[in-house]
């Protein structure tokens, strides 16, 4: 991870820790790394998806440890150097700038102990389309829902997850959500 660290200029590595921290803090819902990975291929950098999204999850983990144990800057900083990182010396500075300024809101946070196992809901599109016909059906004329679900996973990757559905099992669907803005409402 720390070589690709390395590749990873400062400014995106500082707005990826500013992201975690804000995810951490409950601010956002999670870490958009496909956009991040794509502007930082823009800028010339080769590194995939896969791999910043495993940088973002370490460093999701080194803050919240830090959270948890209430660890000063320099107390981080230290614990970073005599684990024996090899992380670059602009990634240990961007790591105690946000720190320093932005840690504490994570130690202080109620939820700092027991952060969220599930995943967050973001977003859900959807579109109506019909199948008109296929390679071993010449008419179908079927309709269909697809609905795409966006969620940001416990680590805060953000990700998108798609499916169809037929007529009847999107008025099924359509129904339970009607019973649960139903219940909401009682709340």
């Amino acid at each position: 991870a720390a070589d690709k660290i390395r590749l990873i200029p400062q400014d995106f590595f500082a707005e990826l820790c500013e992201q975690i921290i804000q995810h951490l803090n409950h601010k956002i819902p999670g870490v958009n790394t496909a956009e991040l990975c794509q502007r930082i291929q823009t800028s010339g950098v080769e590194i995939n998806i896969g791999d910043l999204a495993k940088i973002a999850n370490i460093l999701s983990f080194l803050f919240s440890t830090a959270a948890r144990n209430n660890l000063s800057t320099e107390e981080l900083v230290s614990t970073l150097g005599s684990a024996g990182s090899m992380l670059p010396k602009h990634a240990v500075q961007v790591i105690r700038h946000m720190w320093n300024e932005q840690g504490k809101a994570i130690a202080l946070s109620e939820d700092a102990r027991n952060m969220a196992t599930v995943g967050q809901f973001v977003d859900m599109k959807w579109k109506l389309g019909v199948a008109m016909s296929s390679d071993t059906c010449r008419s179908l004329k079927y309709p269909y829902v697809t609905v795409t679900l966006t969620v940001a996973d416990p680590s805060g990757q953000i990700t998108d997850k798609s499916f169809e559905m037929t007529i009847p099992q999107f008025k099924n669907f359509f129904r339970q959500f009607k019973e649960m803005a139903s219940v909401l409402e009682t709340v």
